[in-house]
């Protein structure tokens, strides 16, 4: 199952995820999650990362290595009408994709937001 994924880029989205008061912390990055309420079916994603992890062209690095591993998870195994805020640390930088990879799968099942593909457990 494939969900359509779109972004979340207003400062309110982010903060009303953050109110939702779920997230948990991998070493790579830190994951908020907020399930909407009604019934949409579409995720959204948003990336953030702060000026602690460094320069301009660190904290891009760091985004884009983000967006690289939500391509690869959100698509397939995220819950529909859900929001998730990512949220860059400073190890993203030198981790191995596949582990910063992990770690998403990691925080997404932790916080019950990872909906195994058909024939998977969770």
């Amino acid at each position: 199952m494939s969900v359509s994924v779109s972004r979340l880029k207003r400062r309110d989205e982010f903060l009303r995820v953050a109110a939702g008061r779920r997230k948990w912390a991998a070493p790579g990055l830190v994951l908020q999650v907020l399930r909407r309420e009604g019934d949409t079916e579409d995720v959204r994603v948003g990336f953030t990362v702060s000026k602690k992890v460094g320069g301009a062209v660190e904290r891009n690095r760091v985004k884009r290595r983000l967006r690289a591993a939500v391509d690869r998870v959100v698509p397939t195994h995220a819950r529909p009408g859900t929001d998730y805020v990512v949220i860059g640390r400073r190890q993203a930088l030198s981790r191995k994709f596949p582990d910063l990879v992990a770690d998403l799968e990691a925080a997404m099942r932790r916080l019950k937001a990872f909906a195994p593909t058909a024939g998977q457990e969770q």
